[in-house]
């Protein structure tokens, strides 16, 4: 019985069913990262008389991406060595009762305890969906889902901004209630997923992965710039806000349009990844940090609302091209046994630059409101100067001069 079921597993082909849920399932851990932003002032003052509550309720938003960035390698490790599908089917079921459980509790700390779960959660889940497409999927069908993902979740962010600010308008406490969407998707991936199995030899004899020990020096140049687009996405979500201020523009649907006009830029950025076929990697990620560096500088040197419009749909149509560009080239280079691992390191490194860019900027700025253009300058100059950098990413990771390495339809590889 067991073996029939691993042959007929072996055997089965992902549809549109399983591309759903995989992409759906990618945009709940962004729901953690943006829900409670528009709920944050009201939290605060229902805890205003609690030791140490002007820390602890940003950390609330904060502490799952931290969690994330911290486990999600470990998470791909279990995903290798256990299994894809039964760590997702525990995270989605971790997921909602730690998402829920503030409804009812009176005590700040196991609330930021609580998101600490949720951030272990999301680490699961964000690491076995992005595996599962890479298992599932191969060449263009894998780059064209890859790139779904990026579009996916930039639109439910947007939504979910939305969608906390209209649920808290009577009560922080309801916009926890969406955590238990998950309920949802809990038994449809019972259901619809299953558990791969490494492709036949004769199959993986036809790809370009290396097969032993895990490719930490082809990689770490990746991840470290996947830490750089992590940054790099959370700079307009977070600073465009002081940035208008600076402007004398406060009117919330004006800045609203600005974070519209980003997210647009996004996901145009993440859709555009497929014009880009028979492109080598590095010469696709000099052009998405060319793009975001612009759309810094233009951001940093802007004197009207219509020019921060401008810069950051530019900034974002760099960032939105970053991310399924890096992923595809990840999962190039992995074998299937690498692969929740590869995803996981991943993960890790995208939520570790959220989380390091708010504080990056502040750094920069010591908390001066003024200091922003300056600081937002310097991001985007150092933006550029990666783009340049990410013309030798090939030969600082020990490739060969002549290795390219074919996903689907785009190469990705050395320069030459």
């Amino acid at each position: 019985m067991v073996a029939n079921s691993l042959i007929d597993n072996s055997t089965r082909h992902a549809g549109l069913p399983q591309s759903l849920l995989l992409l759906l399932g990618s945009c709940l851990p962004v729901l953690g990262a943006v829900l409670l932003a528009p709920v944050l002032p009201r939290m605060q003052a229902h805890f205003a008389d609690v030791a140490g509550s002007a820390v602890l309720v940003p950390i609330v938003l904060t502490l799952p991406a931290l969690v994330i960035a911290m486990l999600a390698p470990f998470a791909g490790l279990i995903a290798d060595r256990l299994g894809r599908k039964p760590l997702l089917l525990a995270s989605m079921l971790l997921y909602v009762l730690c998402g829920v459980l503030p409804l009812w509790l009176d005590s700040l700390q196991m609330i930021v305890l609580s998101r600490a779960g949720i951030g272990l959660a999301e680490a699961g889940i964000m690491t076995c969906c992005t595996t599962l497409m890479g298992d599932y999927y191969s060449g263009a069908k894998r780059e064209r889902l890859f790139a779904l993902q990026m579009v996916a979740t930039s639109l439910s962010a947007a939504v979910f901004i939305a969608l906390g600010g209209f649920l808290g308008q009577d009560d922080w406490r309801t916009p926890f209630a969406l955590y238990a969407v998950g309920l949802i998707f809990l038994p449809l991936m019972a259901w619809q997923l299953w558990e791969p199995q490494a492709r036949p030899q004769a199959e993986q004899a036809t790809q370009a992965v290396p097969t032993g020990k895990f490719p930490w020096r082809a990689l770490t140049p990746l991840y470290v710039l996947a830490l750089l687009a992590g940054l790099s996405l959370f700079i307009v979500p977070v600073q465009a806000g002081y940035l208008l201020n600076l402007l004398q523009v406060d009117a919330p649907e004006k800045i609203g349009l600005t974070m519209g006009a980003n997210q647009l830029g996004v996901l145009v950025g993440a859709l555009s990844f497929r014009l880009f076929s028979g492109r080598r990697g590095q010469h696709m990620l000099l052009i998405a940090y060319v793009l975001a560096g612009i759309g810094g500088l233009l951001m940093a040197d802007a004197l009207s609302h219509v020019q921060v419009v401008v810069a950051v749909l530019i900034n974002g149509l760099g960032v939105g091209l970053m991310l399924p560009t890096l992923i595809t080239w990840i999962m190039a280079q992995v074998n299937f046994h690498q692969r929740g691992r590869a995803a996981g390191c991943f993960t890790a490194a995208i939520f570790a630059g959220e989380f390091i860019s708010p504080l990056a900027v502040l750094g920069m700025t010591h908390g001066a409101a003024r200091a922003l253009p300056q600081a937002l300058a310097i991001v985007g100059g150092l933006q550029l100067l990666v783009a340049v950098l990410c013309l030798a990413v090939p030969r600082i990771a020990g490739l060969l001069d002549d290795a390219n390495i074919v996903v689907g339809d785009t190469t990705i590889g050395d320069g030459n």
